[in-house]
């Protein structure tokens, strides 16, 4: 979910400030990385035209990188989706657990994809219908009484399983056939963009159902029955539920192979051939300002910093799963991958090139060192986060009203998130990448 950036202060002094309420839900539209003024200011570190070759290695490598994490989502989306097709095949508990496990493991290297986003337009256009949220679930299946949905939106209980026509305002909207295509076309459904019919989310939600317990314990609790035909099943309209698993799970590995093709070495007019044909500089700035954008706006901002003021588990990351502590943790390893040029496969294998980090260590040493230290420093807070939840205690539990032990505990990572994002200026602008205005996503920090 991204809102639009807004031009700030440098963020090398910069304080939390974490009154007021939380953001509507809506998500909005992501800017590219800004270009580079005619004249910057002097960066806060000594800076020097880098070498040109060793920049367009480093910005092969992150090609490299985007390549493997991409392939890798692609890998545990087509688990996940041979997963969805045993509990379609035998719904049980043990199927439905497996696919539900699949689903967690595709998380994994689909958030490490997400600092990709920021800068790089074929990948922001695309995201959308895969990752979107907050949803009004009650677009697509039953939900319980009184469930909350987005201010306005016409679609909010619409039903697309249980309805082969669904009203929208005045008009009316055949939802017969349940296919990908479809599904696609009623994303944003009615103007609203709490209307999220595909992606990761949907498919969440249908594996697990709505997450009832607030910000107490426990996940969702949908029975595998909502999938049985015949006698036993629950949920009513169980042979159209079963058609919209399987075709959102189908879409989202359709275009997860897509984008791993725009990243995939010597294919003439894709996205990696004109990244790699740009200047250097223009690589270096889209990486910078992917890492600082995803770590502010994005994770501190929207992720974080809302569903923290507005005590909201509706604003939650991965709510029906209660799988929010992994989702953040694996956003900012991805920050992490890009800076040092590194990335674990999902086989088990690192791999290793070209980095930021050896053009700013050349360039400014210490700089290197601070940013590698915050780096560091944030990873062990998103730690915190996972090592909660493994205690039994989930990032929903955590942003609780009466909780200001736990609500300290997203403090300090919010607070890592933002001064490692004022590190990140630091080491572009001692690499000559000036004035880099990371995505605040309308957040004040």
């Amino acid at each position: 979910m991204i809102r639009m950036p807004l031009a700030s202060a440098s963020l090398l002094a910069i304080a939390i400030s974490l009154a007021g309420c939380g953001d509507d839900k809506a998500p909005a539209t992501q800017a590219t990385a800004p270009a580079a003024p005619a004249a910057a200011s002097a960066p806060a570190a000594a800076s020097g035209k880098v070498d040109e070759a060793a920049a367009k290695a480093v910005v092969a490598h992150y090609a490299d990188i985007g390549y493997a994490v991409f392939n890798d989502a692609a890998t545990t989306g087509k688990a996940l989706q041979a997963a969805v097709d045993a509990l379609l095949a035998n719904p049980s508990d043990a199927t439905l657990k497996a696919a539900r496990e699949a689903w967690l493991a595709a998380r994994v290297p689909y958030m490490q994809t997400e600092v990709f986003r920021f800068g790089n337009a074929v990948v922001d256009d695309w995201e959308g219908q895969l990752n979107a949220w907050p949803l009004d679930e009650g677009l697509i299946d039953y939900v319980a009484d009184g469930t909350a949905e987005a201010q306005g939106n016409p679609a909010a209980k619409a039903n697309i399983i249980a309805n082969t026509e669904i009203q929208v305002g005045e008009d009316k909207i055949d939802v017969k056939d349940i296919t990908g295509e479809k599904l696609a076309e009623l994303n944003e459904l009615g103007g609203s963009e709490a209307n999220v019919a595909t992606g990761y989310h949907a498919i969440e939600f249908l594996l697990w159902g709505q997450d009832l317990h607030g910000t107490g314990p426990g996940a969702g609790e949908r029975p595998y029955t909502d999938y049985v035909l015949g006698d036993g099943a629950t949920g009513g309209h169980t042979d159209r539920r079963r058609t919209y698993l399987k075709a959102a799970t189908d879409l989202l590995v359709k275009d997860l192979e897509w984008m791993v093709g725009q990243w995939k070495q010597g294919v003439a007019d894709n996205y990696r051939a004109k990244l790699e044909a740009e200047p250097a500089a223009d690589g270096l700035r889209k990486m910078l300002f992917g890492m600082g954008s995803l770590s502010l706006g994005e994770l501190a901002g929207e992720r974080m910093k809302v569903a923290l003021e507005a005590n909201s588990t509706e604003d939650e990351h991965d709510c029906f799963s209660d799988n929010t502590h992994n989702s953040h943790f694996y956003d900012g390893k991805g920050i992490r991958n890009i800076y040092l040029g590194e990335y674990k496969r999902v086989d088990g294998s690192t791999l290793n090139g070209a980095s930021l980090s050896s053009l700013v260590a050349k360039a400014a040493p210490a700089v290197d060192e601070t940013v590698k230290a915050d780096l560091a420093d944030t990873e062990k807070k998103l730690q915190a986060l996972v090592d909660s939840a493994n205690n039994g205690q989930h990032f929903d539990q955590l942003i609780a009203a009466d909780n200001s032990a736990g609500q300290q505990i997203i403090r300090d990572a919010i607070a890592a998130l933002v001064k490692q994002t004022g590190a990140i200026e630091q080491a572009a602008g001692a690499i000559g990448i000036t004035d880099l205005k990371p995505d605040t996503a309308d957040h004040q920090f």
